[in-house]
């Protein structure tokens, strides 16, 4: 796969992954945590705040990964 395709692909990932990860982890703050105090909702934003990079971890990896190389 050519290198340009990949990082096209793994950008578009990215953004569906931020968008849906950031739907979902609000309706769960909503429904979940909406009588809980304030210091149990910083501690789940800051939670669901980063845990959002570890897939985007493995894209990125995947985007960045050797070309494959054309015979000759």
């Amino acid at each position: 796969m050519p290198v340009r395709l990949r990082k096209f692909i793994g950008t578009l990932l990215i953004i569906v992954l931020v968008v849906v990860y950031a739907l979902v982890a609000t309706t769960i703050a909503t429904y979940r945590l909406a009588e809980s105090a304030w210091y149990v909702h910083l501690l789940y934003f800051l939670f669901t705040g980063v845990l959002w990079v570890v897939p985007a971890m493995f894209i990125i990896r995947w985007m960045e990964g050797p070309a494959r190389k054309k015979a000759s």
